[in-house]
C-alpha cells in the first residue's frame, strides 16, 4: 500500500506561533528552564522535519513520533 504515518510533536515555538504559555514571563521561564536547549524553537525548525518526513529520504520510517522540542520531553 505504500502508506506511511509519522507525527511531529513541536515544543515551545517562537512567534508567529507563540504558545499562550510563552506570553507570560513566569510561564516562559518555567518552560525554558525545563527545555534542555534553553530556548524556544523557530517555525523553520519544525518545517524542516515535516519536509524530511514528506520526502523519499524518510522512506523507511513509519509509526514514528518525532519530538522537535529542544529536549523538553527528555527532562
Amino acid at each position: 500500500m505504500n502508506i506511511r504515518v509519522n507525527s511531529v510533536h513541536p515544543g515551545a515555538i517562537a512567534p508567529p506561533y507563540v504558545s499562550p504559555y510563552l506570553e507570560d514571563p513566569e510561564s516562559r521561564q518555567t518552560v525554558l528552564a525545563r527545555t534542555l536547549m534553553k530556548r524556544s524553537g523557530e517555525s523553520a525548525e519544525i518545517t524542516k522535519v515535516v519536509a524530511f518526513l514528506a520526502s523519499d529520504t524518510s522512506s523507511f520510517m513509519t509509526g514514528s513520533e518525532v519530538g522537535v522540542d529542544g529536549g523538553f520531553l527528555s527532562t
